[in-house]
């Protein structure tokens, strides 16, 4: 009788994958928590994955897989969905530092200066996406809203009040503030024309002046 063939030995078990390592050709990067780059990919990836999705589409999975890093790697560094949109949530220059800067230089040009400096924030496009992620976000989710008015609270909000150093200086940065945040809706997020194809100099022309009054003139009749 023939003997029989040689029965192949069973496949080893595949080892579960650790958080960093490298994965297979066309996995992911393989960065491990300990690299320096891995936080700032992560926190990139979450801008861009924010601004085109909003906050309540936007997974921790979808900005793993943007970063190219294991979901458990954002964990890592941010334990939680709001906690990463908290830490991606920037703005590209300081509006204490650009208000105090032109009340020292011209307090007359203030409005123009502000709107050309919110301007220059948004135009370039490597400089849009957290500033959209913002937007976008607070208008989708209650979180999203309360971790936004929190950070224009702290970045804008008091540094505008402290710069400005008038009567209701609260009431004035806010107001500004509408009008800056009507101006990125209507421009960039709806991007309603004529208004989206608007040159830099023709907005700062028209909103530089009602932006100038907000700042630095009477309010009108406030409450006994």
């Amino acid at each position: 009788m023939s003997a029989r063939p040689p029965v192949p030995a069973p496949d080893a078990p595949e080892k579960p994958e650790r958080a960093g390592s490298t994965e297979r050709a066309g996995g992911r990067s393989g960065r491990r928590p300990g690299d320096a780059r891995t936080r700032e990919a992560i926190l990139e990836a979450a801008r861009l994955e924010f601004a085109a999705l909003g906050y309540d589409r936007a997974t921790i999975r979808g900005i793993a897989t943007r970063a190219a890093v294991d979901p458990a790697l954002v964990h890592h560094y941010f334990r939680t969905k709001e906690q990463l949109f908290a830490a991606a949530l920037t703005i590209p220059s300081e509006p204490g530092e650009v208000v105090r800067h032109a009340v020292s230089v011209d307090a007359g040009s203030l409005g123009a200066t502000v709107v050309g400096s919110f301007l220059d924030a948004w135009e370039p496009v490597e400089t849009r996406a957290p500033l959209l992620a913002m937007v976008r976000s607070a208008m989708t989710n209650e979180v999203a809203m309360g971790l936004v008015r929190e950070y224009l609270e702290r970045r804008v909000f008091i540094p505008l009040t402290e710069a400005v150093g008038l009567p209701e200086a609260r009431l004035r940065a806010t107001l500004v503030g509408s009008q800056l945040i009507g101006l990125a809706m209507a421009r960039y997020v709806a991007r309603i024309e004529p208004l989206a194809s608007a040159s830099r100099e023709q907005i700062v022309a028209a909103l530089g002046p009602t932006v100038q009054r907000y700042l630095t003139e009477d309010l009108g009749p406030t409450d006994a």
